[in-house]
């Protein structure tokens, strides 16, 4: 391949529009070609069961397994453990730790009493009955996509929390995989991935029932088929290829920036890494920067092609034109280092995550901040938040209403019962009040 970068310094107000036309909602999600591809393959395993998804696996993956190792059993379990080491295990179970206390503070929060005119009202939350967790696998490891989907389902207290990920090798899920899975309290463990998973998760197989709820980032694939399978079962929010979009002005160190921009471009070939300044100085010594350490860096081939497809280096005017771009690209991360970040962070309307200053890198927040990592891509987060703990639990109210309290607003029900049309409303109220 080719080993030079191509990223070069533009204009915000030349390249705005270009970028933003790749973004929801200017770009439709719903491809023709890649629905096509996507629907034979649910179709196959609601029709055909563990059998399509051994024929898949073995087609996608390269793995040839038999029905009964689609789940990983407790030996393997166990051989994962010994596998890893202590320092790994003592970092996933800080994660963890750090995110659990996160989430435990969240659900307590939605969780509460309020009482007025003389009637209370009690907010409550129940956990959904299952979830299936969708975590990319196959030759790479990411027990902390793990860590931030379990640690939500099992802090909402739902029961049967599933994951599916691809195998690799010779039929086994990488050990740091499993050894996450178990710290975190995760029910079953399939070696299953793409668009299968998605269809075993949601149909059922001989070998894996069906959950009420799928989760989890994936490629356009896994995307597609959550999308379409999202009619028969409820999905979390669109988590693609990793975006990182960092908001400087001239104060910003441009090594920093630049390394930034290529640990999120790590991941894929398709991740987006973008720098928003005010500096024409930055810009450029960033793009220098990138391109002097690129080549020397480990993964430098999948960096070079991430930054080279989807990486840009904008100019605004000044920041209020920097922060508009922001809001209408809704990056997955965004990273403000800038003076007076908390400022302009308030003005910030669409974001999966945002993290001030230098030192808040998104490469913190994958790990152990305490903040979930699987958020809204592709200019979802307009319209979707970051997983949390209330993806898995359903909200409810519990009301009880005195005759006093009753009294208090029947005249207001009246109204409206009569407004609608609705007369039998409004008698069912005021009967109450009639018979002893």
């Amino acid at each position: 391949m080719n080993t030079r970068l191509r990223i070069e310094v533009t204009k915000a107000s030349e390249m705005a529009e270009k970028i933003l036309a790749k973004r929801w909602p200017r770009a439709k999600m719903l491809d023709a070609e890649l629905t096509n591809s996507v629907e034979p393959i649910i179709d196959e395993v609601k029709k055909r069961g563990d059998a399509a998804l051994i024929d898949f696996t073995f087609k996608f993956d390269g793995v040839k397994l038999s029905p009964s190792q689609l789940k990983a059993d407790k030996g393997e379990i166990e051989k994962a453990y010994e596998e890893v080491n202590a320092k790994q295990i003592s970092a996933i179970e800080f994660a963890k730790k750090r995110l659990e206390s996160s989430e435990k503070a969240l659900l307590a929060r939605v969780n509460f009493e309020y009482e007025a005119e003389g009637i209370k009202t009690r907010r409550c939350t129940r956990p959904i009955r299952s979830v299936g967790c969708y975590v990319p696998g196959g030759e790479a490891s990411y027990p902390s996509t793990v860590v931030m989907m379990a640690v939500p389902a099992k802090v909402a207290g739902v029961p049967r929390i599933v994951i599916c990920s691809p195998p690799k090798g010779k039929g086994e899920i990488n050990p740091l995989t499993l050894v996450a899975a178990d710290i975190c309290g995760v029910d079953e463990v399939y070696k299953v991935g793409g668009v299968q998973a998605i269809a075993a998760m949601t149909y059922g197989t001989e070998t894996i029932r069906p959950v009420e709820k799928i989760v989890g980032p994936g490629n356009k694939y896994v995307l597609m088929a959550k999308r379409l399978v999202s009619q028969d079962v409820p999905v979390d929010l669109p988590a693609g290829p990793s975006e990182i979009l960092v908001l400087a002005d001239a104060s910003a160190d441009a090594r920093t920036v630049a390394l930034d921009m290529i640990s999120q471009a790590e991941h894929g070939a398709d991740g987006v890494s973008i720098l928003v300044t005010t500096s024409m100085q930055l810009a450029e010594k960033v793009v220098k920067e990138l391109k002097a350490a690129v080549s020397s860096l480990p993964k430098s081939e999948t960096v070079i092609q991430a930054l080279s497809r989807n990486g840009s280096v904008l100019v605004c005017e000044g920041m209020d034109e920097a922060v508009a771009f922001v809001n209408e690209f809704a990056p997955e991360h965004l990273e403000v280092m800038a003076k007076d970040a908390w400022k302009i962070a308030e003005k910030i309307t669409s974001a999966g995550l945002v993290l001030i200053g230098k030192y808040s890198p998104v490469a913190s927040s994958d790990y152990c901040l305490g903040t979930d990592h699987v958020l809204p891509t592709g200019g979802f987060s307009r319209v979707f938040s970051g997983l949390s703990v209330l993806d898995f639990v359903k909200r409810f109210s519990i009301a009880e209403c005195p005759k006093e309290g009753l009294s208090n607003i029947r005249g207001k029900i009246r109204v409206l019962a009569e407004s609608e049309g609705l007369a039998n409303h409004a008698l069912a109220v005021e009967e109450r009040f009639r018979v002893e």
